[in-house]
């Protein structure tokens, strides 16, 4: 009952703004107008969502706006549930505790914050694109457990799709949907080959591509439009210098006083952020922490990206569980020295004060870029916990540290 109340005053604070926007232009284009023609009356914002995420969403449009933003929230929510499982159950297991409990708490505080909450009372399908991401993340796990290659390829077909789920070789295929339905998780097929994955990012890119293909065989029009034009139009549903944009680009232009960012002074310190982040991402992974580095990628995209809402600003959700993680890992540290104190109090500092940035009401953070700031110093900084002990395949060398390793966790 507590969470459809959340849902509820969510879906009344925001009014579904994207969605009411995707649900008139997904009409009229059932109707016979161009998917990217429509615009919204008074905010004159246009639909921003690539064919495939059309055709999926098309159903929707059957049912009225209310109807189809209860139901995206839902789903939404689902993905989320899921989501927590796969990021904060091997935490539990981790510390011998039940998993159930700390999964439903964490999940119950992830649906307080900002993110989550724009995510649900815009009706955007951020929380469904982040649950696919994280499904790879599954994968990745199994497959760093499994020997792939020896597959039986004489099993029957039920048993070869039970071992190809159970040893992990599908990892790539969420981030390869989510990379066809939206443009940021684009960067986590990038960041795939970063952190040296690159049978799984083969498959995302397939994936991507395929369902890429099935979009333009349904609506060959719009998807040429969308990638010869409508992908190009930054300021499509919002200004880039609105303050709801605290991508980079959105600090530059408001910094500046234009509409839009100087392109080589955005591209420069865009560019550079990113490649920290990666970086920090592939440190984290080598040493064990998957969820460390996919939420390494996740900010750095949202940073760089040229436009970023509260919406898509869920990556700093799991970044608040890897620090509230690192705390604790240093507190259950049987050495505690003075410098181990005090890293756990800072990291402690940092978690509390990061998921009250997350609960706080947004307007007073966009005036002062503090999402923004948020991104920076967490790709940055964001610390990562390393496994006790690293596996390496037979025949895989070991992995070199990367150029820009710290801060770590442990």
């Amino acid at each position: 009952m507590g969470t459809l109340a959340l849902i509820a005053i969510a879906l009344s604070r925001y009014g579904l703004s994207t969605l009411a926007v995707t649900h008139s232009a997904v009409r009229d284009w059932l109707h016979g107008a161009e998917l990217y023609a429509y615009r919204e009356p008074v905010s004159q914002a246009g639909a921003a969502l690539p064919p495939a995420l059309a055709i999926l969403l098309a159903p929707l449009v059957l049912l009225p706006l209310r109807a189809a933003g209860w139901i995206l929230a839902l789903s939404g929510v689902a993905a989320l549930l899921l989501a927590t499982v796969v990021l904060a159950g091997p935490i539990a297991r981790r510390y011998g505790r039940r998993r159930t409990p700390l999964v439903l708490a964490a999940a119950g505080l992830a649906l307080l914050t900002e993110p989550v909450r724009a995510a649900l009372g815009e009706g955007r399908p951020e929380l469904l694109l982040f649950g696919l991401v994280v499904a790879d993340l599954v994968a990745l796990r199994r497959a760093r457990r499994a020997q792939w290659w020896r597959t039986d390829r004489h099993l029957p077909l039920a048993d070869r799709i039970r071992q190809t789920w159970a040893d992990g070789s599908w990892a790539g295929v969420g981030t390869g949907l989510a990379a066809a339905f939206a443009v940021t998780p684009i960067f986590f097929l990038a960041g795939l080959l970063v952190l040296r994955q690159r049978r799984a990012a083969l498959t995302a890119l397939t994936t991507a591509v395929t369902t890429t293909l099935a979009g333009l065989l349904f609506a060959p029009r719009e998807t040429i439009t969308w990638f010869g034009d409508t992908l190009w139009e930054l300021n499509r549903t919002e200004p880039l210098n609105d303050a709801a944009n605290q991508a980079l680009a959105g600090v530059l232009a408001r910094l500046y006083g234009f509409p839009a960012p100087p392109v080589l002074v955005w591209l420069s310190f865009g560019v550079l952020l990113l490649a920290v982040g990666l970086i920090r991402a592939r440190s984290a992974y080598a040493e064990g922490d998957e969820v460390a580095a996919f939420t390494m990628i996740g900010m750095a995209a949202a940073a760089f990206g040229p436009m970023t809402t509260p919406a898509e600003l869920i990556w700093l959700v799991p970044a608040v569980l890897v620090l509230a993680d690192g705390a604790i890992h240093r507190g259950t540290d049987i050495r505690r020295t003075r410098k181990i104190r005090r890293g756990e109090a800072l990291l402690g500092a940092a978690a509390i004060s990061g998921y009250a940035l997350l609960l706080a009401a947004p307007a007073d953070l966009l005036a002062i870029n503090g999402y923004a700031l948020a991104l920076i110093v967490l790709v940055s900084a964001l610390p990562w916990r390393p496994a006790p002990a690293t596996t390496q395949r037979p025949g895989h060398p070991a992995r070199r540290s990367a150029a820009i390793p710290v801060p770590r966790g442990g």
